[in-house]
C-alpha cells in the first residue's frame, strides 16, 4: 500500500513511538507500559491507514466529472459563485470522516486558471456556513470546451491543515492527486446547472472512481 508524502512525518513519529513505548516496557517489565505500548500501536496503525492513498481508476472523458474525494454526499444545490464561476452553479458537498482517504483527486481535464485561499474559521464541515466562512482553498479548473468547474477543499473541526499542489497555469489531469486534507473534512465541486447530477443525497463516492455529474453535450 502506497501513502500520501504528507503522512511520512506523521507515520515515522508513530513508528518511533512504537519501539520506544515496546523498549520501556520490556526494560521495566511493567504491564501499564505494555498497555500504553499497544495503544501507541493501535494509533499509529491508524494514522498510516489514515495516510493510505490507493491507485484509483475509473471512467474518463471531457463529459464527466470524477469526484474529487473519498466520503458521504452531503448537499447538492443551486448557488451563487462569482469568484471563478462567476454565476448559478450546481454545488456538490462531500464530506470525509476519519476513516475516509482524504487525497483529493482532479474532477476533470483542463487547465487550472484560478487559485484562491481564504483564512477562516473552523465551524463543522458539515454546516452551510462552512462552505464561506471556514478556511478553504479553492482549485478553479477550465476544460477544453471552456467549461470552468470549481473545487473546494474546506478545514473543519478537527481538519486544520490543507495541502495543495495546483498552480495557476498547471495542467489538470482527471483522476491525478491534487492536494489532501488532514484529519477529516469537506469538499464542495461546482458544475454548471446544466449539468446531469448522476449522484444523491447520502451516496458514498470514491475519488478518482465515482461520476457524479455529466456535463451537458
Amino acid at each position: 500500500m502506497s501513502f500520501a508524502r504528507e503522512g511520512w512525518p506523521f507515520i515515522g513519529t508513530g513508528v518511533a513511538l512504537v519501539v520506544i513505548a515496546y523498549a520501556a516496557a520490556l526494560q521495566f517489565k511493567s504491564w501499564p507500559l505494555w498497555l500504553v505500548a499497544v495503544l501507541v500501536t493501535v494509533l499509529a496503525l491508524w494514522c498510516a491507514y489514515f495516510f493510505r492513498d490507493p491507485e484509483r481508476t475509473g471512467p474518463r472523458g471531457p463529459n464527466v466529472v470524477i469526484a474529487p474525494a473519498d466520503g458521504k454526499v452531503l448537499m447538492i444545490t443551486d448557488v451563487d459563485e462569482p469568484r471563478f464561476i462567476q454565476g448559478r452553479a450546481t454545488r456538490i458537498s462531500i464530506f470525509m470522516n476519519v476513516f475516509n482517504v482524504h487525497v483529493n483527486r482532479y474532477p476533470v481535464d483542463g487547465r487550472v486558471d484560478f487559485v484562491w485561499y481564504n483564512k477562516g474559521k473552523f465551524f463543522n464541515a458539515a454546516a452551510e456556513k462552512s462552505s464561506l466562512e471556514n478556511e478553504q482553498m479553492s482549485v478553479g479548473v477550465t476544460t477544453a470546451s471552456g467549461v470552468r468547474i470549481l473545487t473546494r477543499q474546506i478545514a473543519g473541526l478537527i481538519a486544520r491543515r490543507i495541502v495543495t499542489y495546483s498552480k495557476v497555469g498547471d495542467e489538470a489531469h482527471q483522476g491525478d492527486r491534487f492536494g489532501i486534507i488532514r484529519f477529516g473534512s469537506r469538499v464542495d465541486v461546482f458544475v454548471p446547472t446544466s449539468s446531469v447530477v448522476n449522484v444523491k443525497l447520502g451516496d458514498i463516492t470514491a475519488a478518482g472512481t465515482t461520476v457524479i455529474a455529466e456535463l451537458a453535450r
